[in-house]
């Protein structure tokens, strides 16, 4: 018997999670329908950051120049003292995984406003409910029943789909109907976010500054748009009453020294910094991504961006399964390789949330800032280093010494018929094996080239810029960054994912991944 799906995949929450979701499904032609239980975008900013990891990813969604016309680079970090002493400081190399720096400052309402308006574009495969409250989820051998509530008529509607994500946020309605529990802490000192609109620019405005104090830390960040953000913890004699007005809101930024030919005002919030993960990030069909997932405190600008990170990674495997490009067991894959980076970065946050807070000893910070000797990859401070998978659909081994599970440099290229772009937009959107000088496909068994060919893999040699090419099947590193890398790691050969991770390599083996 056919069943009737309404979606292919059901979305609860269409925050930056959700959204990055539901582009990544529609980019592979499969169809969603998405529930956002508020009408408009949630209008304070709450994600201040992202990276060269996070445009990737926006690049391979083909809204990345979009994106990169709302938002602006960010200079540097600073951590420092009242008294003007510099504690710790990460400068931000130019970005190896695309054209632009390691790091942007965003004004995420704008941000947000532009990925919506992306998806809208997609209108024949992202249809979005906004003022839907979903209240069921039942799931069966083939789909998932979502059950939404007009939150103006009260009328109950039942969408079904094949599979459904929940990207619905810290309190995720989503995570207590499939049973997962969150597990972690939530820290008693309450925050207020204060967020304003620039009048003049002051020295040094564009460092991400963090003032480091053990009563009175405060974040200062320049958002772009022309806004700036401070965030200052509330004292213990202090509560969200204390600051109903701007008239109370002004006095903690005067004595920052900023005044009102600085700045206005613009809103302002309160929250608190959570450290947890759910137990399960999965239960059958229903998945969840983003804040659902995991909460972590705002030190390392990584909660939003691990969330869309979610999504990408769902979304893409979901979306082969779906059109039968794969099997569904790559669906376990997502939690195997998506908790390790949550948590990094989890604890990355606490950690830098240990210096601005003046909890870290000096012997901590020495070992933040210690660069290691004898590595084989550069050293680079975690926060700006580029992404690693630490477990999933890998062969071989992780480290500092190995190739597999690192993400492929990103530089200039060229194809055999001259032309030049970012290797992305050469390589395509598939799985593809990488040969240094030579054609990865030789270095093949017929079963390993069968088990490829079955993934649609493509085979390409990276030649020399100083040599010829030699066939249709090959490009050219023009900015000699692809084969100096390669080397690096002693490999001849590379099995790259759709997202730009080594999948394996030849001095581990290149056969498909169990």
């Amino acid at each position: 018997m056919t069943q009737h799906f309404d979606a292919d995949v059901a979305i609860v929450g269409y925050g930056p999670t959700g959204v990055t979701a539901a582009l990544t499904l529609a980019k592979h032609g499969v169809s969603a329908v998405a529930f956002e239980r508020d009408r408009d975008i949630y209008p304070r900013a709450r994600a201040v950051t992202v990276n060269d990891w996070t445009m990737r990813i926006f690049q391979s969604l083909g809204i990345g120049e979009r994106i990169a016309k709302v938002i602006e680079p960010q200079r540097a970090l600073r951590w420092v003292t009242y008294d003007g002493t510099e504690i710790m400081r990460v400068e931000h190399p130019p970005s190896a995984l695309g054209p632009g720096p390691r790091f942007y400052n965003i004004y995420q309402p704008v941000m947000e406003a532009e990925l919506r308006a992306c998806a809208a574009e997609r209108g024949d495969l992202i249809d979005v409910r906004y003022g839907a409250e979903v209240t069921g989820l039942e799931q069966d051998a083939d789909g998932v029943t979502v059950t939404a509530r007009d939150a103006a008529t009260g009328e109950t509607r039942t969408v079904r789909a094949r599979y459904a994500i929940g990207a619905d946020g810290g309190g995720s309605p989503t995570r207590a109907m499939i049973g997962s529990r969150l597990d972690g802490d939530t820290l008693d000192v309450t925050w207020i976010v204060i967020d304003c609109r620039v009048k003049r620019w002051w020295p040094d405005r564009d460092f991400l500054t963090f003032w480091s104090d053990r009563k009175r830390p405060v974040v200062d960040i320049a958002l772009s748009a022309g806004n700036h953000r401070w965030e200052i913890p509330l004292a213990p004699h202090e509560t969200e009453a204390d600051f109903a007005s701007e008239d109370d809101v002004w006095p903690l930024l005067k004595a920052l020294g900023v005044t009102t030919d600085d700045v206005s005002i613009h809103q302002w919030a309160f929250y608190r910094h959570h450290t947890r993960m759910a137990d399960t990030w999965r239960k059958d069909r229903v998945f969840l991504a983003g804040d659902a997932a995991h909460l972590m405190p705002p030190w390392a600008g990584a909660g939003m961006q691990t969330g869309m990170r979610d999504a990408h990674d769902l979304g893409w495997k979901m979306a082969r399964v779906l059109n039968g490009e794969l099997d569904e067991s790559w669906l376990g894959t997502y939690e195997t390789e998506r908790r390790p980076n949550a948590a990094f970065y989890t604890g990355l946050a606490v950690g830098l949330g240990r210096v601005i807070k003046q909890e870290a000893t000096p012997a901590e910070i020495e070992e933040m800032n210690r660069v290691p000797e004898g590595t084989v990859t550069p050293f680079e401070p975690p926060l700006t280093a580029p992404p690693v998978l630490e477990a999933g659909w890998l062969r071989g081994p992780v480290g500092d010494a190995s190739i597999v599970g690192r993400m492929v440099p990103q530089p200039v290229a060229g194809d055999t018929a001259g032309r030049m772009a970012r290797l992305d937009d050469l390589l395509g959107d598939g799985f593809v094996l990488l040969g240094a000088d030579t054609d990865p496909a030789a270095l093949l068994t017929a079963g390993e080239r069968a088990a490829w060919d079955a993934l649609g893999a493509r085979y390409i040699a990276i030649r020399p810029k100083t040599a010829y090419t030699q066939g249709p099947d090959e490009l050219v590193d023009l900015d000699e960054v692809l084969l100096p890398w390669l080397a690096r790691y002693g490999v001849r050969a590379v099995a790259v994912r759709p997202d730009r991770f080594v999948a394996a390599a030849d001095v581990s083996g290149l056969a498909v991944p169990a």
